[in-house]
C-alpha cells in the first residue's frame, strides 16, 4: 500500500489523539487532500538516523486555520507499519510518500496480566506523588499510558514494534519493576540523608554471652 508520509521525530501509538501544527506548504497540501479525498497518511518515526516504522493516522478535525494558511489539526493514530520504500515527493504532490506494510496486531493478553501491569503503574504514580485516575480493566491496554510511565524514546519505539499485546505488557512490566525499585531506593536514601545529624534512638544490645570473633 502507498501512503503519504509525514516523518516526525515522535512516536504515536494506535488509538491516541495526534495534535499537529501544519505550516509547511507540502503538509498544507496533504491536509487538503485528506479532507477532499478522505485519505490517511503515515507518520514514520525518525530515529537512529533513519525511517523504518511508523503509524498510520486519520484526520479528524481542522481545529484552527490561520490567516497565512497554517492549521492546527487533530488526527487519530491507527495501525503500525513498516516502511518499504520512500519518495521525497509522490507523483504530482509536494509531500513525501512510500509503500508500507502494516504489522499484524495480536491481542493475546489476559486480564491477569493487565491487572498486574495496571497495579504497577498505580504504584509508580504513588511513589512519584502524581495523581492516578483509575482505569477500568476492560479499557486498559499497553498503549493507554505508554507516554506516561517514564519510557525513553528508544523504549517507546521498541514497544511500538511489538505485535503481541502479551509481549508489550511484559516489556512494560519489566520497565515498571526496574523503575519502582530505583525510586524505592532513592526514597530510602532520602530518608537516610534526612536523619543525618539528628539524634537517634538505638536499641541497646544484650552483651550477655558475647563472644569475641576474628581471633
Amino acid at each position: 500500500m502507498v501512503l503519504p508520509l509525514f516523518p516526525l521525530q515522535s512516536i504515536f501509538f494506535p488509538g491516541e489523539t495526534v495534535p499537529l501544527h501544519i505550516f509547511e506548504e507540502r503538509y498544507k497540501q496533504l491536509i487538503h487532500d485528506c479532507r477532499s479525498e478522505a485519505i490517511t497518511f503515515g507518520i514514520p518515526v525518525y530515529i537512529n538516523d533513519g525511517l523504518a516504522y511508523g503509524t498510520e493516522v486519520q484526520l479528524v478535525e481542522v481545529v484552527t486555520t490561520y490567516e497565512g494558511g497554517e492549521m492546527d489539526v487533530t488526527c487519530v493514530a491507527r495501525q503500525v507499519f513498516k516502511v518499504l520504500t520512500f519518495e521525497n515527493q509522490l507523483n504530482g504532490k509536494l509531500y513525501a510518500g512510500g509503500r508500507v506494510q502494516f504489522l499484524e496486531n495480536v491481542n493475546d493478553a489476559d486480564n491477569t496480566m493487565r491487572k498486574e501491569v495496571l497495579s504497577k503503574i498505580e504504584e509508580l504514580y504513588h511513589l512519584m506523588e502524581v495523581p492516578f485516575t483509575p482505569i477500568p480493566i476492560d479499557k486498559f491496554h499497553s498503549f493507554v499510558l505508554a507516554h506516561k510511565m517514564g519510557l525513553s524514546m528508544q523504549q517507546e519505539y521498541e514497544l511500538l514494534l511489538m505485535t503481541k499485546e502479551s509481549d508489550r505488557l511484559a516489556y512494560i512490566r519489566g520497565h515498571l519493576l526496574a523503575t519502582i525499585a530505583v525510586l524505592k531506593e532513592v526514597d530510602r536514601t532520602k530518608r537516610a540523608i534526612a536523619l543525618n545529624g539528628h539524634f537517634k534512638n538505638f536499641d541497646p544490645l544484650d552483651f550477655e554471652g558475647l563472644e569475641i570473633t576474628g581471633q
